[in-house]
Order: structure tokens, then sequence, then C-alpha cells
């Protein structure tokens, strides 16, 4: 049986992009403001609620206010502080600059919707394989000179990240619903919380909801039984200030999982014109809060690229050079976070020297 196969033959005006997310739009936001017509592919028509980036950091809303999206003007909880707790150790830090909390369900609607008023057309397809200037994808087949792949954390056949470690890094999330007493605690903050083998990061956003992510080792949800659940509640057992969260969370809450997190990879190569952005890009541990930041910086620097003409390989090296200081430095910290004392040792580096907190939050920054 023949496919249909879907020609996207302008070079300059019609780039293909491979998933709708922060990375995805804001490229084809940039790509249509100057006058291309890029066309997204997603794999959902419904918008969905992606584990990773339910906080932005000062400057996500830099960027995101260049394409168009003010989170300070949206409904997003504004952050102001930044806590951290180690077993019975905490600290406290003003943010450089304010946050937000905001869940991806309205990030990424609010970015599809910005980018489709630009000028980018939207379909919607599961993509199967990408190779030099193809697409695979369930409804049809896709060709285009410059294709971006932005299908976040999900890998497509042909261009899978490595898997290098014998215990690799998961992802974790529930969220909980708002209540007077969990907005008492949580207000104004992000809060990082150590444990040996992993973190938990929690953010209010825009509808009162605690979002709760960790990002773990799978030995620690072997630990747990296997079962998601039953960590979390181990967790909070064991570690009084997650516990004292964790409290407000009833037995039935839906929690969403993702596994083989590459934390700390990067792209330093790609095939002709084969544009990464986002996690297809480089994958900063979520402790640093730049997730979302990498990821819009990337869709700019590669709707640049295209718009210049510069291949995929230049982008792909110069974008590698550009991530690197943040994600190695975020590397380090993690690495640090996770081991057995590291947790503690850095929460009361924090609280003995407060602007610690605030050099590596910096350090930790893209551009």
């Amino acid at each position: 049986m023949c496919r249909k196969i879907a020609r996207w033959e302008s070079a300059l005006s019609q780039p293909l992009i491979l998933g709708a997310g922060p990375a995805g739009c804001v490229a084809a936001i940039r790509l249509a403001h100057a006058g291309a017509k890029p066309l997204l592919i997603d794999r959902d028509k419904v918008v969905g609620d992606a584990i990773c980036g339910g906080f932005l950091s000062w400057r996500s809303a830099e960027q995101l206010r260049m394409a168009g999206f003010d989170l300070a003007g949206s409904t997003a909880h504004h952050v102001t502080r930044l806590s951290l707790y180690a077993g019975r150790y905490e600290a406290h830090a003003e943010l450089p600059e304010t946050g937000f909390g905001l869940s991806r369900h309205a990030l990424d609607t609010a970015l599809r919707e910005r980018a489709v008023e630009a000028g980018a057309s939207l379909e919607i397809d599961r993509i199967r394989l990408v190779s030099t200037g193809f697409a695979q994808g369930d409804r049809q087949d896709w060709q285009a000179k410059h294709i971006m792949l932005a299908s976040g954390k999900h890998d497509v056949r042909g261009q899978s990240r490595p898997r290098q470690s014998d215990d690799p890094a998961l992802g974790l999330r529930i969220r909980v619903p708002g209540s007077a007493g969990l907005h008492r605690l949580i207000d104004g903050r992000i809060e990082l919380h150590f444990f040996q083998g992993g973190y938990a990061g929690i953010v209010r956003q825009e509808s009162g909801s605690a979002n709760i992510c960790l990002a773990l080792r799978k030995s620690l949800l072997v630990k747990g039984g296997g079962k998601p659940r039953a960590l979390l509640d181990m967790l909070a057992e064991t570690h009084p200030h997650f516990g004292a969260r964790m409290a407000f969370a009833g037995p039935d809450l839906p929690i969403d999982t993702i596994a083989n997190v590459p934390y700390g990879w990067i792209a330093r190569d790609t095939p002709y014109g084969l544009y990464r952005l986002g996690d297809q890009a480089a994958v900063i541990p979520s402790l640093a809060g730049e997730g979302m930041s990498i990821a819009i910086a990337s869709g700019m620097y590669a709707a640049d690229a295209v718009l210049a003409n510069m291949d995929a390989r230049t982008y792909q090296r110069q974008f590698a050079r550009m991530a690197r200081r943040p994600v190695g430095v975020a590397k380090a910290i993690w690495r640090i976070a996770e081991s057995k004392h590291g947790g503690t040792a850095i929460t009361q580096l924090a609280r003995l020297i407060p602007p610690t907190a605030n050099l590596a939050m910096r350090a930790s920054r893209i551009g």
C-alpha cells in the first residue's frame, strides 16, 4: 500500500517542526514572524500536561516575553524564594528575580495558540521515525530539507539518545490539590527536598495545586518496592519536611512517571538537516529549574539558524557550547545532592553562606 507523502519543499519558508512543546512553538513563532511558514506536528490534539517544566525561572520569563507571552500578566503563581530541605536541615534564599509556577498544560496551550496566530500550521500525527529530510508518521510521511526535532523527553526511532547508566534516572510527578494549609507551607517558594538517590521539587501552580516532581535513581524506586506511591510514603516518613507536604496528598491521586531520563546529556552532533531542540538538544538536571529556559533558547537559536541558512551540524555544535556550562554546573550539583550526605552539605552551605545559592542559580542559567 502506498503511503501519502507531504513534501514541505521550500527549505527557508516551510521548515518542519516535530513537537509542539515550548521549544517547537517558540521556534515556530520566531520563524513565522520572520515570514516563514513553519509546520508544527504534534502527536496530541488535546494539549497534555508534561511531567517536567512546572517552574519557570526569571530567564524563562524574559525569553517568553520575546515570544509574546507575558508570565507576569498570566495566571502563573509568582515565586520569590528558594527553600532547601535535607533531613532536619533547611535553608532559604531570595531568588535573584521572580520565577513562576505554571503547569505545562497552561504553558503549552498558550504557546501553541500563539504559534498558530503567528502563522504556523499545526498537524496532528505521531512520528515514528526520523532520518535526513524525512519523518515517518502514523498518518503519513513528511519530507523537508530542514527538520527540527522537538519531541521533548520522548525519543524517536532513528534519533534516540544514549542510555549510559546502570542506575538510570526517572521522573515522577504527583499533583496535590490546593488547600489553605498547603498554601501556608509553599506559597511564593520553589522548594527542593534532597534524599539519598534523588530529590523533589515542589511549587504551587496557577490552579492553587502543588506540583511535586521527583528526579530519582531507579534503585531508590526499587527500595520503595517498585511502586511510586509506596516510595512517596516511605520518603514522607523519613523526611519530615517532605512529609508535611505529602500529608495533603490523598491516597488515590494519580502519579505520572517517565523512565530513563539522560540528565547531563548534550547533543554535540546531528545528521544533515536535523536541528535538535529542547531535551533533544540538552537535558539539564531539573533541580536547576532551567529546563524550560534551555528549551526556549534552543527554539530561538534554531529558528535563527534556519533563517540564516546555517547548517544543522554547525547549529548543534554552537548550541552545545552554549549549554555546556549550565548543564555542567547543574550536573555537578545533582551528583552531590543525590549522594549520602550531599543534600545535607548543600543545605548547610546555603544556610551558612546564603550568597552561594544565588551564585549556583546564576551559574546554571543559559545565555
